[in-house]
């Protein structure tokens, strides 16, 4: 079994009923959200400023979230351009209450510098 990667938690949250859909489960798109907002931590950070999410890559779902699951977003600058970023994003889930820990989706997001108004700038 694998083990969280080694970078940090950009963000973590508790997947509550209001986030389910029809069916019962984790919406796909609450869950993308999320990962959408822990992949802007080190985006932010790097860029010193605002961002914008231009794409998202390689979506993967490897296993269902649950109600009540601990979810925690892992994200990492992978590349960096004159104004882009492409940022790695792993979220893992701490089952409650056995404390079980799984991998359960994992993409690239990638952003763009931005002005106050919204044009792309340079990193700095």
């Amino acid at each position: 079994m694998s083990s969280p990667p080694d970078t940090p938690v950009a963000l973590q949250t508790i997947a509550m009923p209001s986030d389910t859909n029809v069916n019962g489960d984790i919406f796909g798109g609450w869950l993308m959200a999320q990962m959408d907002l822990g992949a802007s931590v080190p985006a932010r950070s790097r860029a010193k400023g605002r961002v914008a999410t231009v794409a998202v890559e390689g979506m993967t779902f490897h296993k269902p979230v649950l109600v009540g699951d601990l979810v925690s977003i892992h994200s990492e600058i992978l590349k960096e351009g004159h104004t882009s970023l492409h940022i790695g994003v792993e979220v893992w889930v701490t089952r409650q209450p056995s404390g079980e820990r799984n991998k359960v989706t994992e993409a690239r997001f990638i952003f763009v510098a931005v002005d106050a108004e919204g044009k792309k700038r340079p990193l700095p």
